[in-house]
């Protein structure tokens, strides 16, 4: 099992945090660290401020030596194709090939309310994500590329500088429902699906779909990773660890009593003491779960990450 740290950037990260928590990361062990691509606080507190995804991992690339670097997930609303390809392909230079580009249909309205970005219908967002896919991707690992969609078109595109990583840097594509379009756009273009929450019945099922969408378009189930983006409140003790959970609580307006709370969290959450998470861990990895992004809602307690790092990645290494 590999691990990766995820921030939800838009929560009020601000830069100083971002570098801390890159640093640690880097020094821990941890593959990779990730972002969320929102200018919204997706908890809806007004007063959390936010940064651009891709500019904060733009100065991340160059400050860190090994880690993986990339977004989970950069809505289709937001970019065009063109622009996101070459902002990626910036940053896998900047970094000496280090990048990711996660890529999704984009959910949250309000955001798109406030900020000026139309909104689309889902079906209207999932066919921008399946033009935007294919032409990411031709871009990245074509000399000379053209694309004529109903959304989108290019005409005999030489994108260069091409990117570091050969043939290209890594798309993940993912979320929890595996209808039969995503399966077909995983296929054909993803080098990883994502998937995020749900228990290990849940999440095996997810991948039973993909793996099958994968045969179906005679694509070696094994060259697609498949991987899960969750929470985590560990602790030494029980004592620790729940006062990590009622922290988190305390950041949600919308959740309820501490009770209310923890019961709803740990049924895909992992949360306990390092013994009972590396347990826990252990049933995502028998159904399938290569990389875990863990995601450190706590950005300031750097003792959480030390924890883990000294726990429980030596167990599932």
């Amino acid at each position: 099992m590999r691990f990766c740290l995820m921030l939800e950037g838009q929560e009020d990260v601000t830069w100083d945090r971002w570098l801390a928590v890159a640093e640690a990361a880097e020094r821990l062990g941890f593959e990779g660290l990730f972002t969320s691509d929102h200018y919204l606080s997706v908890q809806r507190v007004r007063e959390r401020g936010s940064n651009d995804a891709w500019a904060i991992l733009a100065g991340l690339a160059a400050r860190t030596r090994r880690l993986r670097l990339g977004t989970l997930v950069s809505p289709v609303t937001f970019r065009h194709p063109s622009l996101l390809a070459k902002i990626a392909t910036t940053v896998d230079h900047i970094s000496g090939g280090r990048v990711e580009i996660g890529m999704g249909a984009g959910w949250w309205e309000d955001e798109h309310r406030a900020y000026g970005f139309p909104f689309p219908s889902a079906r209207e967002r999932f066919d921008l994500l399946e033009e935007q896919v294919e032409i990411v991707h031709g871009l990245l690992t074509e000399e000379r590329f053209s694309f004529r969609g109903s959304r989108y078109s290019l005409e005999d595109c030489r994108f260069l500088h091409a990117p570091v990583q050969r043939p290209h840097p890594p798309l993940i594509l993912g979320g929890r429902v595996v209808g039969p379009r995503m399966r077909r756009l995983v296929a054909r273009f993803a080098d990883e699906f994502n998937t995020v929450g749900g228990t290990p019945e849940q999440v095996r099922a997810r991948f039973e779909r993909v793996r099958a969408g994968l045969r179906e378009a005679g694509r070696d189930p094994a060259e697609v990773t498949t991987s899960l983006m969750t929470w985590f409140y560990v602790g030494r003790d029980e004592d620790e660890w729940r006062d990590r959970v009622e922290r988190s609580r305390r950041r949600d307006p919308a959740a309820g009593s501490f009770d209310e709370y923890l019961a709803e969290i740990s049924r895909d959450h992992f949360v306990g003491t390092p013994e009972q998470v590396v347990e826990r861990l252990r049933e995502y990895e028998a159904v399938g779960v290569q990389r875990v992004f863990l995601n450190h809602e706590l950005v300031e307690d750097d003792e959480h990450l030390e924890l883990v790092a000294r726990e429980i990645l030596p167990a599932l290494a």
